[in-house]
This record gives C-alpha cells, structure tokens and sequence, in this order.
C-alpha cells in the first residue's frame, strides 16, 4: 500500500539520512558514558561539544549557552519554571499570551495553582499577532518573566519577538521564546530577537523525537529542573543521550546549511497548494487562517466553509495532514488558537492545517491539492 502524502510536517520531521548517519557510531562503537575518563568517555564527550556547537550555530549564541533536553516540553519548563524559581524574590508576575503551546500554558497554570505566581495571558489580533505596546501595559513591578512564542504552531505567524525583547530588555525582565516551530525553518537569531532563553525541539526539525535544547544567555541564572549529578555543567543531570545529541547537532548544522534554499522552495509549494485550492473551490469559500506575510514559508492554515476539516480529512486518506496541533489530534473542539484569532466555532471547525517540508515535491501538492478541492466539493454539496 502507498503511503499517503504527507503534509504534516508542523507536528513532527522524519529523521534525515544524514542525521541519521552521524547517530549511528554512538549507538555502536562508541558507547561510552562522557563522564569517564578514558577513551570511550573521551570520544562520546567531544561528539556532545561538537554537537553543543552545531547547535549554537544555528541560532548564532555560543556554545556554552546550549543545553540539551528531551525536548520542547521541558525546555519550556525548565526555562519557566526555573526562571521563577529563581527570580521569586523579585516578584511573582509573568507575562504571556493566550495562543503558546501547552508546554507553556499548562506550566503557566502549574506556577499559578501550585506556586502562587499570577499569570498575565494577552489577547492576538486576527491574523494571531500579539500587541508588543500590550506587553509594556502589561508589565509591572512584580514582572520577572515574559514568555511569547516565536511562530506559532497552527498558523505559522511569526509573532514580534525582537519588538517585545526590546521591551523586555527596557525594563529589565527575562524574556523566553518558545522557537520549536521556527528554527529550521526561517532564520533565528538570539542576539537579534533580544531573547534571553529559547526553547528548540529536535523533532521539528529532522532530529529524533526526545530531544532538545534550551539556550540560556551566559549570566542568566535557573533553578534546576532534573536534579543529580553535574551533567551539563550542572543545570540539567541526567546520563547524556549522547546519540541523539548528536542527531541535534547533525539537523542544526544542515539546517543551517540549506535554509534559504529550503525557505524559498517550501513556500513555492505552500502557495502553489493554496492557489490550486483557491480556484477549484472559489476564493469565497477559502478563508487564509493567520498572517498572509508574516508567517512560516511551510505553514498553510485554511478553513473551507461548509465542509468539517475533520471530516475532510477523514474521506482523504491519501493525505497525511491534521486540523490542528498533533497534542490536539482526535479533537472534536476547534482550536483555541483559531478562537483566539476571533474565528467563530463554526469556521473554526472547517480548519486545515498543511505543513511542508524538505520531501514535499510539486507533485505531491498537485495530487493534494486536486483531492482536497475534489472532497471538499462533494462534502459541501451534501
């Protein structure tokens, strides 16, 4: 049986042959645990410095700044919560808006109930943006933390971090970004965005699932969240995943590599799969869900009117794609975020979510675009 076209790559990559390869020695001949100290530990050591570095390039921050995790989810958490803990006596206000990640809502709500924080969640406007000037209203005297995605996860819009960091920056309070959807994707810059923690997972970007990294900016001080012995210079223990720290490394640095090439050729393709929906349905009937510029080069979020994204999906199983965010799969309740933007539920519901990626060809966008606009046609006509 043929595979269908995959078109979600939003919720997570296939791991790149090249990654893959440079994996491969440390789940065999090279084995060893970096703390020892000889040879086997020697050689596993050095490939997570390496990989420390291929990281860091990525995102132009130094090699000391990058912590390896298990993924997005604890990055957010460690740089949240660990930033709370550690900032408590200054105050206890953080600052976020209403469409992050539920790595970072939900650990919102953990500092809210459990620890006694008080959480400020900003609104967006239509397109999913939130208002930096909203962000400086939103500050006060107990504001220890602001933490503002990069691109979001649904719509692809790519909110104005470098404006917020700014702000941040202004007044003195540490600012996160959770940027698992943007880096491999457009460029990222710490020293430009003004950021002082960011969140990157691997499994965005051709990497393994289970693992990530968190930059911390050098000065910045974190309680731990993984206690134990002194791995990663003592802010995170835990026996190294070495190969797939390396795998980071490896997807960081051919990213990094092919950027521009991949930036311009998947958004090609993303237009190319709206345009084509566009005219076999009607640009009446299509409505553009998120910014129609400032938005990931991969990202195509739609909602067809009359015609259930779930139940569009459903009668196309020649097509891999969802209607939101993977950790909201099976959902019958619209996304939040679209929520967020002002949709009403009933659009809302009529949500695509298509995601390119580094295997999307033009005639994969032909055959789904064709199969989308065909079912969406007779659904609509039911």
């Amino acid at each position: 049986m043929k595979n269908p076209i995959y078109l979600d790559y939003n919720a997570t990559t296939p791991i790149d042959p090249h990654v893959m390869d440079a994996m491969l020695p440390y789940l065999g001949e090279h084995f060893g645990n970096p703390s020892t100290g000889y040879i086997y530990g020697f050689r596993a050591k050095k490939a997570i410095e390496n990989a420390r570095g291929q990281v860091a390039a990525l995102i132009s921050a130094r090699p000391e700044e990058i912590v390896f995790t298990s993924g997005g989810s604890e990055s957010d958490n460690h740089a949240m919560i660990g930033a709370a803990l550690a900032n408590a006596h200054k105050g206890k206000h953080i600052i976020t808006t209403r469409i992050e990640h539920p790595a970072v809502l939900n650990t919102c709500r953990y500092l809210e109930e459990r620890l006694g924080f008080r959480v400020t969640y900003l609104p967006v406007d239509g397109y999913g943006l939130v208002n930096p000037e909203d962000v400086r209203r939103a500050i006060t005297a107990e504001t220890i933390l602001i933490t503002v995605m990069h691109a979001n996860n649904e719509t692809g819009t790519i909110e104005p971090i470098e404006e917020i960091g700014g702000i941040a920056r202004e007044r003195g309070i540490l600012f996160h970004t959770d940027a698992a959807q943007s880096c491999g994707k457009i460029g990222v810059d710490v020293t430009r965005l003004k950021v002082d923690l960011l969140t990157l997972a691997g499994h965005k970007l051709y990497a393994p699932k289970g693992i990530g990294a968190l930059f911390i900016k050098n000065g910045i001080q974190l309680d731990s969240l993984i206690h134990g012995a002194g791995q990663e210079c003592g802010r995170r223990a835990g026996t190294e995943n070495v190969p797939y720290m390396v795998g980071l490394g490896a997807a960081c640095e051919l990213a990094g590599q092919t950027l521009s090439e991949y930036g311009t050729r998947v958004k090609n393709l993303r237009n190319r799969l709206y345009t084509i929906i566009v005219e076999g349905i009607g640009k009446d009937n299509v409505r553009l869900n998120g910014h129609p510029e400032k938005r990931l080069p991969n990202t195509l979020n739609i909602s067809i009117s009359g015609v259930l994204g779930e139940e569009l999906l459903g009668d196309i199983p020649e097509i891999a794609a969802s209607t939101g965010a993977a950790c909201h799969s099976g959902s019958t309740e619209p996304s939040s975020v679209l929520l967020e933007m002002g949709l009403s539920r009933d659009i809302a519901l009529c949500a695509l979510r298509l995601t390119l990626g580094r295997s999307s060809t033009s005639e994969d966008v032909d055959t789904a675009g064709a199969l989308i606009v065909e079912r969406a046609k007779c659904l609509a006509g039911a």
